[in-house]
């Protein structure tokens, strides 16, 4: 079968631009409007950050028409967000019925049409018409008393922070999309005793619009076994092209056949997966059925196609996979399963050694793998094939998602990815090397007292803003640690956090 990427094709993807007014002003200067705020849009779509078409909708005057434009939003599954900016003054009450309709994620863009103001020529014609820094006060009110979660971001739609910040919110709302129709298949259950894999599969489907189910390893076996050889073969000679194969993999070798039955693997998984129309899974080690090999390779090459995974059952981290790898869509890069493995605790030079057992995304790297077999020592079954490759040095973040009982919370560090220090020949998996910010004494503290999972995505397409985005439209905790982080300041912050959340409980 051939290999297919389940990232979104951005061209078919859309998000909306509603310009608020009022009749009052009557047809010419609302021509005027309407102009205007298609030259805020065609200004927006010219930008080189912008991922994501934003198409002008008509002069929203009125309650009626406000409220059907969310409505129709809300039926295209095509439609990202909406974006709203009120180039006049639009009474807020007319957009109440509209707003508490919208299920889109949604950004308040405060803007003007001109950059300079024409002082010389300004008389009260020119007023009515360029009011957005009187009529967006009105709207961010009705936002704020309906407590709605959005985004607001302020400037000429000509500022590249503007266009920055709007495509960091397109990036989040491609997430949430991503969400929103994620089904995940769980090959049997979590690694048993492990409390942070467990959560709330009802709860994600209420936040995330997630489904998560599962379904017996021996189905996915069953699967792999139904492979053909010449299917397998032809997989092999593509794992030819594309690596550094062993020498002992390689047809005619000693060990070509768990190659083989590597590629088998992948197709069979592969096959599997969207059949039933899944964009993200998870297996255990503990649970392999009739499995010969732990998937490895298949899992690795499966992420890279923009798959979700977390391994040991962990679906929460599979969802953050997901989601991270259709955020980063079009991006060098790419989002990964990871695990602080070890310490390099030099004093000045501390550095994290991120790996898994076998399933580290080769995107995460610009080199050309290694594909190689070497024992796992874990899980009783034969050596499984994997790929090896250092993740390229760079800015990157990773980001665990924890259930802390009345809601999910997600944990963020920014990190640097650094160069090996000292080649690794002895340890064959898909690694990375990072430096915590702001250093290591403080991220890990954080890191601890946030009770945040050992499991996480590590991303190095996006960054901070586009997960703080993600978890504001989704209204779920994150908690950040970055370059301003200090331990006193976390601490205070999961205290008012805990508060917050606790007390914000439906009855």
């Amino acid at each position: 079968m051939s290999r297919r990427s389940v990232l979104p094709d951005l061209t078919q993807l859309e998000v909306w631009f509603a310009t608020g007014s009022q009749e009052l002003y009557g047809p010419e200067t609302l021509a005027q409007v309407a102009e205007q705020s298609q030259g805020v849009v065609a200004a927006l779509n010219a930008a080189s950050d912008i991922p994501v078409k934003i198409v002008w909708k008509p002069v929203l005057t009125g309650s009626d028409a406000i409220r059907r434009l969310f409505l129709d939003a809300n039926s295209a599954d095509n439609v990202l967000g909406v974006i709203a900016w009120m180039h006049t003054f639009s009474p807020s009450k007319m957009w109440i019925a509209g707003l508490e309709a919208n299920d889109k994620p949604m950004l308040h863009l405060h803007t003007q049409a001109n950059v300079a103001l024409p002082w010389g020529e300004i008389d009260f014609d020119f007023m009515n018409l360029n009011q957005a820094a009187h009529g967006d006060r009105e709207h961010g009110y009705i936002e704020a008393r309906m407590g709605l979660p959005r985004t607001t971001v302020v400037g000429h739609a000509s500022d590249p922070a503007v266009t920055a910040s709007i495509g960091n919110w397109q990036r989040a709302a491609l997430g949430r999309w991503a969400t929103r129709s994620m089904k995940v298949a769980r090959f049997g259950d979590n690694m048993r005793y492990v409390a942070v894999t467990e959560g709330d599969k009802t709860e994600a489907e209420i936040k995330l619009g997630v489904q998560v189910n599962t379904w017996p390893i021996n189905e996915l076996a069953a699967a792999v076994n139904a492979v053909s050889d010449s299917d397998a073969d032809a997989l092999v000679a593509e794992y030819l092209d594309l690596y550094d194969v062993a020498d002992e993999l390689k047809p005619g070798a000693p060990r070509a056949e768990s190659l083989h039955y590597g590629a088998k693997v992948e197709i069979g998984l592969r096959t599997f997966l969207e059949a039933g129309g899944f964009t993200a899974f998870t297996d255990s080690f503990e649970d392999l059925g009739d499995l010969r090999q732990l998937p490895g390779l298949a899992v690795q090459r499966l992420m890279a196609d923009g798959y979700g995974f977390g391994a040991e059952g962990d679906w929460k981290t599979a969802v953050m996979v997901r989601a991270a790898a259709v955020m980063g869509t079009g991006l060098p890069g790419g989002a990964s399963l990871m695990e602080d493995y070890t310490y390099n605790l030099e004093p000045g030079n501390e550095l994290i050694l991120g790996a898994h057992m076998l399933e580290v995304n080769p995107a995460l790297s610009s080199a050309k793998a290694k594909l190689v077999i070497a024992p796992l020592g874990i899980g009783g079954k034969e050596d499984p094939v994997r790929l090896v490759f250092t993740a390229d040095a760079g800015p990157a973040i990773v980001v665990a998602m924890s259930d802390v009982r009345e809601r999910f919370r997600l944990v963020a560090n920014v990190v640097d990815n650094v160069a090996l220090p000292e080649p690794m020949p002895k340890l064959p998996v898909g690694h990375a090397v990072w430096k915590p910010r702001p250093d290591f004494r403080t991220s890990a503290t954080a890191w601890l007292m946030a009770g945040a999972a050992h499991h996480t995505v590590m991303s190095n397409q996006v960054g901070l803003e586009v997960f703080r985005e993600f978890a504001r439209m989704s209204r779920i905790e994150l908690l950040a640690i970055d370059e301003s982080t200090s331990v006193v300041g976390f601490e205070n912050e999961l205290r008012a956090n805990a508060a917050y959340y606790r007390l914000n409980q439906p009855l």
